[in-house]
């Protein structure tokens, strides 16, 4: 998702990985799914068939564990802002892990092209012999916006097309 926040001295953009729910409405989805489970198990378990007890409490620790790791590598985000001179990308999880400073003048977008026709383009600011990647969690139209309000505030696009690959499928 690309958020524009307004700023008087420039452009500033919040890029976050598309979220479909927060994090209690995936304990939510577990907590129902964990009561529907143990109905089934308890009914499995009362006609003789025990065994389904640990399979199902394994299933569910599956499912809790996929549902948590999903749900933080969405707390992930990327904050860029562009000023008179500079591109500032702060990047982190919660809070700022890392953060460069580009000058504007001489930034490069990066836009490669992508191999498969459903798969979004790879981006990257680029400058000298610094190379950040930009957005790597956005989808397709996401990645059609970014590159938009980037362009239309004076970022020069360094358009590439993929290396050709021999495979299977392209």
């Amino acid at each position: 998702m690309v958020e524009r926040i307004p700023r008087p001295d420039g452009l500033r953009l919040m890029l976050t990985p598309n979220r479909s729910l927060s994090w209690h409405g995936n304990v939510r989805v577990w907590l129902g799914l964990l009561a529907i489970s143990a109905i089934i198990a308890t009914g499995f378990s009362l006609a003789g068939a025990w065994v389904i007890i640990p399979f199902a409490g394994l299933e569910l620790i599956a499912l809790a564990s996929g549902i948590y790791f999903t749900s933080r590598a969405c707390q992930r985000q990327e904050v860029v802002t562009i000023n008179d001179t500079n591109i500032h990308i702060e990047k982190g999880m919660k809070q700022k892990q890392a953060e460069w400073t580009l000058p504007r003048r001489y930034a490069r977008l990066r836009l490669e092209a992508p191999v498969h026709p459903f798969a979004p383009a790879k981006l990257s600011l680029t400058h000298r012999d610094t190379n950040v990647p930009l957005g790597q969690f956005l989808n397709i139209d996401d990645t059609a916006i970014l590159v938009n309000l980037l362009e239309s505030s004076g970022v020069v696009v360094d358009r590439r097309e993929p290396d050709p690959q021999i495979g299977l499928w392209f």
